[in-house]
């Protein structure tokens, strides 16, 4: 009797024991499932993939890139056209250095010019016919040849001699040094020249001083 109750309290404890194995083996799976159910949550909130835009905020956005656009494009045309202003004025201060760069030679070029202009005046008068002299007269012809040729190289280059006898004033080519009587000219109109002016291309270099024509006092 002893013997065959140890031998069921064995297989008791072996069964108990077999439970408990068992047992162990389902919570430890479970506290797996748990484990990896954690790392395996829910995702991020912020990962979540956004709503797509309402079609009334496209269109805000559109005209906002529309307006872009058409500010961009003003602002490129306005660039244009201060840059083809530039150029223009760069060509026209280049084009008027080529004309006028030589405004300041012209002004003391006419000045030799004058004196030719008086030598030859006074080689003329003693050069008279009643004056058998054959010098002075190939002096007087010398001077007329070369004032010829140095107004026909005036002429080349732009440089013009003003006649404004009987024409009216003009401040701006005309400087008054005297006035004379109107004798059968109309007052205001220049009389006579004591200095010629001459004109570059158009552009006065130099006055003319002229006697303009007033009416006498009686």
């Amino acid at each position: 009797m002893a013997a065959r109750s140890v031998r069921r309290l064995g297989r008791g404890l072996s069964l108990g024991s077999l439970c408990f194995r068992g047992s162990s083996r389902v919570f430890s799976t479970a506290a797996q499932q748990r484990s990896t159910g954690d790392e395996c949550g829910p995702e991020d909130p912020h990962d979540e993939p956004k709503h797509p835009l309402s079609d009334c905020a496209i269109k805000h956005k559109a005209i906002k890139l529309e307006e872009q656009v058409r500010d961009l494009t003003e602002r490129y045309r306005k660039a244009l056209a201060d840059s083809e202003n530039v150029r223009r004025r760069t060509q026209k201060f280049v084009e008027d250095a080529k004309l006028f760069g030589i405004q300041s030679f012209c002004r003391d070029l006419v000045e030799v010019a004058d004196i030719l202009e008086k030598t030859a005046e006074s080689a003329a008068e003693e050069a008279e016919p009643s004056n058998p002299n054959p010098t002075l007269k190939k002096i007087y012809e010398g001077l007329s040849l070369i004032e010829a040729k140095l107004q026909s190289v005036f002429a080349k280059h732009g440089l013009q001699k003003m006649n404004p006898v009987g024409g009216k004033y003009d401040p701006y080519d005309h400087e008054i040094v005297c006035h004379v009587p109107a004798e059968g000219m109309q007052p205001g109109t220049i009389a006579l020249v004591t200095q010629d002016g001459y004109k570059l291309h158009g552009r006065t270099i130099r006055h003319a001083l002229v006697g303009v024509a007033v009416e006498s006092q009686e």
